[in-house]
């Protein structure tokens, strides 16, 4: 039976960090209106204790939402936490997120705390939060860099505390998905397992493995994944919404869980990120890239025109994309040429596509891409030589 995996969007939070990526309360709002649209269970609107601009955005997002969670971060303080929610008391949905890292290196030269003194901490900050919302979420900073047995004591603290939503970064990327699935299936059976609490997964990107990470947490146990619109975030970006949400629907059978992602949203939401951001994805990026559904060598060509999944895995419709682009350049091959004339309205006999093709080929050695206007050169000097001869 496939069980629902959340969908934690924190691309106006983590994902405006990025450098290049910030956005003014008007376009936070346009993007969380859509993000809603694409079915975002969790929205993370930002982090309200940062600046009054950004708690006016916070509080603007938590006032238009209708279904969407409205999630405010918070670091373990009184003062953070009351900002949190004073930003989003107004939400349909309102849910306090606050966080603190429990690995060694952040204890020692970052907090400069005591193990105890972090669990004391922790206790403290998720009572607190729960005075506002019965929807708390506490994340462990560097989750994948701390001591197993002392993650374990710290979600369990939480929990205790009353925390819904236990989440474990991969603060910096650190994680191979062995090391981090074997991380959440421990956490799983001895803190969430039976319980009422969500485990919840953020993963960046690093070492490329981000997307990866996730899943192998969704594979032991997390029921919350924690990503945003093409990856953007702090470094090298989180793990891609599009991507996760592709994958669980794609290998549906080998997951065995689904979301509530409306996919053919996702080519939309994408390009209005870049639009809004000024960053666009590289062109080979999965799912939303101009490459994704682009073919050019000619053997991949073919069997995309006789049947499209020879080499899609999904169809361009389905998240959202008009159509696949068969790209015409030095690795095409007759078919796909005689195709693209038969569109531009000429159809071509053997000897005609084989004269054509030879000359097509010249062009697109000296070109990277062969156009339409090309085309119609090469095929109004093959008729003018026609009628000469003739």
């Amino acid at each position: 039976m496939s069980r629902k995996i959340h969908i934690f969007d924190t691309t106006l939070r983590d994902g405006e960090q990025s450098p290049g990526c910030s956005m003014n309360l008007e376009e936070k709002l346009q993007m969380a209106r859509q993000l809603e649209k694409l079915g975002a269970d969790i929205i993370e609107a930002g982090f309200p204790i940062a600046s009054e601009g950004e708690f006016e955005a916070v509080k603007a997002v938590a006032d238009v939402l209708e279904k969407s969670t409205v999630a405010a971060l918070c670091r373990t303080k009184v003062l953070d936490i009351d900002r949190a929610w004073e930003a989003i008391a107004a939400a349909k949905n309102p849910r306090i997120h606050t966080f603190l890292a429990t690995s060694e290196i952040h204890m020692k030269y970052k907090l400069n705390m005591s193990r105890q003194e972090v669990l004391d901490n922790i206790r403290a900050a998720v009572s607190h939060a729960c005075q506002y919302t019965d929807d708390v979420e506490f994340s462990a900073e560097d989750a994948s860099r701390s001591d197993l047995a002392f993650l374990v004591d710290a979600a369990a603290v939480a929990v205790e505390a009353g925390a819904s939503t236990v989440n474990l970064p991969d603060t910096v990327g650190y994680a191979t998905p062995g090391d981090h699935g074997r991380m959440f299936a421990e956490v799983h059976r001895q803190v969430t397992a039976g319980k009422n609490v969500r485990l919840s997964a953020h993963c960046h990107n690093d070492l490329g493995l981000a997307v990866a990470n996730s899943l192998a947490a969704v594979e032991n146990g997390a029921d919350q994944v924690e990503c945003t619109i093409n990856g953007i975030g702090e470094r090298a970006g989180n793990a891609s919404l599009e991507e996760i949400a592709m994958a669980l629907y794609v290998r549906r059978e080998a997951y065995q869980a689904s979301t509530s992602v409306l996919s053919k949203e996702i080519f939309p939401t994408s390009q209005m990120l870049s639009a809004i951001t000024g960053v666009n994805v590289q062109p080979h990026k999965a799912i939303v890239g101009d490459n994704a559904f682009a073919h050019e060598a000619g053997i991949h060509q073919d069997g995309v025109l006789k049947n499209a999944l020879t080499y899609e895995i999904m169809t361009p419709a389905s998240v959202g994309v008009k159509g696949n682009n068969i790209v015409l350049g030095k690795h095409s091959g007759r078919h796909a040429l005689k195709q693209r004339y038969k569109e531009l309205g000429h159809d071509l006999d053997k000897d005609r596509l084989e004269t054509l093709y030879r000359q097509f080929l010249a062009v697109a050695d000296e070109k990277k891409r062969v156009e339409d206007e090309d085309l119609q050169r090469l095929i109004a000097n093959v008729e003018t030589k026609k009628k000469s001869v003739a």
